[in-house]
Order: C-alpha cells, then structure tokens, then sequence
C-alpha cells in the first residue's frame, strides 16, 4: 500500500464539517447517518495508512480500494462516489446539488473565436438558454476539429470541416455550425466561407403529439393527492394540463406570481420574457393550496415547487418531465408514438378546444399566443405581412374542417396540397403557433374549460 503523506486537510474537522452542512441542508436522519458511516470508514483507512492529510487523490484511492475488498452494486458504488464528491466539494468550500461534467478545455484559437462570435448572439438579443445552446454544439465542433488535428479553424480544410460535422452527436447542431461559420467569414475572421459546406439536417415529419381529454383526466387521476410527492406533483401538473403552462415556467413559478384573493396566477415567461396573466381555476386553488399547506417543505426559498427531499431545492424542469411520463404510464395510457414531456398539454388545451370549435383568435389569447401586428415586436420577429393571410387560411381552415365533422390529421394532406407545397414537412410550419405570448381573456377561458372539466367552477 501506498502510504505517502498528502498535504491535505484533516479528515476529521472535514467529516464534521460536512455532517453539520447536510444537518443544515435538512437531509434526513438516515441518510446523514449513511454518510458517517461512510466518513467514518474513510478516516479508518487513512489512519491505518498514516495518511494524515486529506486530499481528492485520497478519496480516489479509497473509492478503489473499497471496491476492491466489497461487493457493491450499482446503486452502492454510486453513494460512495457522492460521499467522496461532496467531501471534495466541502474541503473546496463548495455545496453543489449536482456537478456538472467539467469542459475540455479550447485552444486560444477556438476561444477567442466562439467567443466573438457569442457576444455578437448576445447583442442581437439571444436569450442566455439560446447562447448556452449554441455554445455546447460549437464547443463540441471545435474539439473535434482538435481531434483531427487542426488547432486553429484559419488552417483547416473544407474536408476536415466535413468531417467534423459528422461527429457531431446531435445533427440540430448542424444549423449553428453554419451559422458560426458564415458570421466568421463576413466579419473577416476567417478567410473562407465554410457554411456552405454545412450539410443540411431535416428532422421526419411528425404531428404534433396531443391527447384526448379522458386521456388527461385518467393522467390527472393517476396521481397519489394522500403523499407529499402526490401533493406537488398535482397541483404543478394541473398548471400544464389546466393552464398550459410551459414546464420551465412552473419550475420558476414563485409566490409573487400567485394571486390568491383575484384568483390570478402572473408570470414573466421563461421563453419570451413576456408577462401573461392566467385564471387560478378553482381546481388548481385548491391543489395549491392543499400542496402548500400539506405538502411544501419548511424553505425561505421564493419558489413555489420544491424538491421533496433535502436539499429542498427549486423542482428542475427535468424533473417535472420525469413526473410527467412517469403517471402517464401509471394511467397505462400508451405512449410510444407520441411526445409525452409536459409540452404536450399545450398542443393538448389547443386541440380540444380547436374540437370544440373554439376559434383562432381564442386559442390565441388564451394560450397566451401573440398577435403579430402588435408593436413592441423584437429583432428578428416579422410583421404584419400579405404572407401572415396564408397562416389565418391555414387556422381558419382547420375550423371549418372541424366543423364539417373531419379531424385535423385528415385535413393535413389536402391542406398541403391545396397551399401547393411540396411536403407536409411545410405545411408543419403553419402548424404552430407563434412563440410570442399575450395576455389571456379569463372568461373566454372560463367558459371553454367549465366544458371540458365540468367539476370545475369559477369564481367571478
């Protein structure tokens, strides 16, 4: 054994330390206790090994040592690595929920480069999710183009730019690739004018995913409303299903935005950065309420949706999306053909009420969809145009086929044709709404859902 004297920290006021952290974090008894005892065998081993100092190489060769003289599972070998991560994190001075995989490092070339070119995104009024976005893909573009051996992208050929496109994990990335390289040609960074050797990616066509109403009552039924996880889970999932709520509008949601006494919930959403007002119908009150009263962790955290174990942080989007497909199945509602995030209320609310031969302008405003002959458009958003008369015919159309008794799937193909374009992968794009969104008209809304969930009343 190896017994070499690492100029750490010592392991006890560390173990101490971090037991006293996860006491504050609210952890629970038992797994505070699983910790030490975790600690506790890691101190022992540095004793016996005269280790007097602790250091992350410290944990690392008693993570190997440990498993080579026990028999853990998968679930085991990963508690041991998060007792050893968080002890790392502790002696740094940090706490981190979760870390996040550490960056390979650019060349100067590539960094100064992606960097430019994201301060350009900045000033055109990219959102930090739409940079951060196009950031992974290039920072994936570029490291392969180290792979192969180009350090600098001014040295590179149209074959080597080829080939790590090919790379790529994800074919979206594509499309920014090409973006990237046309802004580095025109602002004379580059000498060559790569973007036009960028394959083009286009994704099979596909309907938008949506479900019957007695779908969405089975899946609003199959939650557990008698445990803390139940509570939660119902009153954030009736905001989608109820209200259409984007999944990253309810992680965010705080007490600010409710509105007990008008019965108004009120955000800035996530996506648009846009104000939208919406109807607190009284079965999400009541869900909110009995969540908040019954369910919500002790927390002086702003957020209304909490992890329900400790740490009790802010609920992740991903989490939600994990709830969402998890009662799907439990209300055996089949699933494989469709989308089944959050999401899909959404194009759900729209449907139903499209069936219900609610028209345009009112799924428009109580989605929250914008008008786009509104001033305050941003950059890159169009205005009113003789091109926009295309979409109404479109929205308009489905109306009327509704009206006729045929459903919107079978009025697709014809529709297509009729607009003489050249696949349904164009027609798609008249599909969906506009990204923008816009107050909503609280009776309009009141009406439609007291029909499609009749136990539900209002107050005016």
């Amino acid at each position: 054994m190896d017994t070499r004297k690492p100029q750490g920290q010592p392991i006890a006021s560390l173990k101490n330390g971090l037991l006293n952290l996860l006491q504050d974090k609210l952890y629970g008894k038992d797994t505070v206790n699983n910790y030490r005892r975790k600690l506790n065998q890691l101190e022992q081993f540095m004793i016996s090994n005269r280790i007097i100092g602790y250091e992350s190489s410290v944990g690392q060769i008693f993570f190997d040592v440990y498993l080579s003289k026990h028999s853990l599972g998968k679930s085991g070998q990963q508690f041991l690595r998060t007792v050893i991560r968080r002890l790392d994190d502790f002696a740094s001075g940090i706490y981190r929920l979760q870390r996040k995989t550490d960056r390979v490092p650019l060349s100067q070339s590539y960094s100064a480069l992606l960097g430019t070119y994201l301060r350009c995104c900045r000033g055109d009024g990219n959102k930090e999710s739409t940079i951060s976005g196009k950031e992974s893909f290039l920072r994936e573009f570029c490291t392969h183009l180290e792979t192969l051996g180009y350090v600098d992208l001014r040295h590179a050929d149209a074959a080597t730019i080829g080939r790590a496109c090919l790379m790529q994990h994800n074919k979206d990335g594509w499309a920014v690739i090409r973006m990237f390289l046309r802004y580095l040609n025109r602002a004379a960074l580059v000498s060559r004018d790569f973007s036009m050797i960028i394959p083009r990616f286009t994704k099979a066509f596909r309907l938008p995913s949506t479900y019957t109403e007695d779908e969405i009552k089975r899946f609003e039924g199959a939650i557990d409303g008698s445990t803390k996880t139940g509570k939660r889970d119902y009153a954030m999932l009736l905001l989608a299903t109820r209200l259409g709520m984007r999944s990253g509008d309810i992680a965010n949601l705080t007490f600010s935005a409710i509105d007990f006494e008008n019965d108004t919930v009120s955000i800035s959403q996530e996506k648009t950065g846009e104000p939208l007002t919406l109807p607190m119908v009284a079965a999400v009150k009541d869900a909110l309420v009995d969540y908040l009263n019954n369910g919500r962790p002790e927390s002086t955290l702003p957020y209304v949706f909490l992890r329900v174990n400790a740490p009790f942080e802010k609920i992740t989007t991903s989490a939600i999306r994990f709830e969402t497909t998890k009662y799907f199945i439990e209300a055996n509602i089949n699933i494989s053909e469709k989308k089944h995030g959050p999401h899909v209320f959404r194009s759900s609310l729209a449907s139903s009420m499209v069936n219900q031969m609610v028209s345009y302008d009112v799924v428009r405003k109580i989605l929250g969809l914008a008008d786009i002959s509104l001033p305050g458009r941003r950059k890159h958003e169009r205005g009113p145009c003789l091109h926009c008369l295309r979409h109404v015919f479109v929205f308009d159309s489905f109306s009327a086929a509704v009206n006729a008794g045929r459903t919107v799937d079978d009025s697709v193909p014809y529709l297509s044709i009729y607009l003489g374009h050249d696949s349904l992968q164009e027609t798609e794009k008249y599909m969906k709404f506009s990204s923008e969104l816009f107050p909503m008209a609280m009776e309009l809304f009141s009406e439609y859902s007291a029909e499609v969930f009749p136990e539900v009343s209002y107050e005016t």
